[in-house]
């Protein structure tokens, strides 16, 4: 039997198109809060490339990182460039590779509607993350003074929970009341259901509900390739977007992309493209595409900032 199927295979290969960086199949890997990006770039780039596929697994970055050293990926996006060990180990393998910054996102911080504090401070975020504080009404005065702080992140090995533990602990452990939830989706329901709760997870997830996604892809692909700017963005109102300030600072700000630009909003993180194919495959293909004109125009209209893209806003009067 298998016989029989290598032989059809065999003779089904000289009719198969050959795999180049714009056509065949490539599998890649990325960290699971930057999939509502990854899905509109791959969208586009399979429309201009009708040859190509691409097979995206959404994963923490640690498992991302350990495919790829075990030479079961070659493309990975992750929230950090490759540290010196690590190249030196890809070197030691044998393996080219290449790894550039992408996009500027940031960690937007969620809660439920009817939670009624106005702004949290980098200090607040730290105590919550501990356990120092336990309920809402140690945070500030408060409706939900006697409720428990629930924080929910979208997995253990996540780009966002690396981040803020870098950003808050010093290599410490959280809270008892710090939870996985699963995935990016499942913590913006949790947030969006439970008024006791504060989540955590990338722009991209709150930007409107992505409603760039929804426009037609051929009409999208014309509009990449022949405008420069995007409207204004704003959040979706199902969750409530809680502004952030750092411990100096008085006005506390949304994520919006001219905030993380100026770097006024604290909660600033990069995402990296790591290739280690070889040229003139479709994982180079695509990784060539995401650091292009076109996949950084994508990046702009998701809510985060392109690495190489100027931004450029306009704001649509009613």
């Amino acid at each position: 039997m298998l016989a029989a199927m290598l032989a059809v295979l065999t003779s089904c290969g000289n009719k198969m198109p050959k795999s180049t960086s714009t056509r065949g199949i490539a599998k890649i890997m990325c960290d699971e809060s930057f999939q509502s990006v990854l899905e509109q770039e791959i969208a586009v780039f399979e429309y201009q490339y009708p040859e190509a596929s691409i097979m995206p697994e959404y994963i923490n970055e640690h498992d991302a990182l350990d495919s790829l050293f075990r030479n079961k990926v070659d493309l990975i996006i992750i929230s950090h460039d490759l540290t010196p060990e690590q190249k030196k180990s890809l070197k030691k393998l044998g393996r080219g590779y290449r790894t550039k910054m992408i996009a500027v996102d940031a960690i937007a911080v969620i809660v439920n509607k009817q939670n009624d504090i106005d702004d949290l401070s980098m200090e607040d975020l730290r105590d919550i993350f501990t356990g120092k504080v336990k309920r809402w009404g140690e945070v500030y005065p408060t409706k939900l003074k006697n409720d428990t702080i629930k924080v929910m992140f979208d997995g253990s090995g996540t780009g966002v929970v690396h981040y803020m533990k870098e950003k808050f602990l010093n290599g410490g452990k959280f809270g008892p009341n710090v939870y996985a939830r699963g995935t990016s989706s499942d913590v913006f329901e949790a947030v969006e259901k439970y008024k006791n709760v504060i989540g955590f997870i990338g722009v991209s997830w709150i930007t409107s509900d992505l409603k760039s996604a929804e426009i037609p892809i051929a009409d999208k692909y014309e509009e990449l390739k022949t405008k420069n700017e995007v409207t204004l963005i704003d959040f979706t109102d199902r969750i409530k977007v809680m502004p952030v300030r750092n411990d100096d600072q008085l006005h506390a700000v949304k994520p919006y992309q001219a905030y993380i630009s100026s770097g006024e909003y604290p909660l600033v993180r990069t995402i990296w493209a790591i290739d280690a194919s070889y040229n003139g495959m479709l994982d180079h293909g695509f990784f060539t595409f995401l650091t292009g004109a076109i996949g950084q125009k994508i990046i702009l209209q998701t809510g985060i900032l392109p690495a190489a893209e100027p931004v450029r806003t306009v704001e649509v009067v009613q």
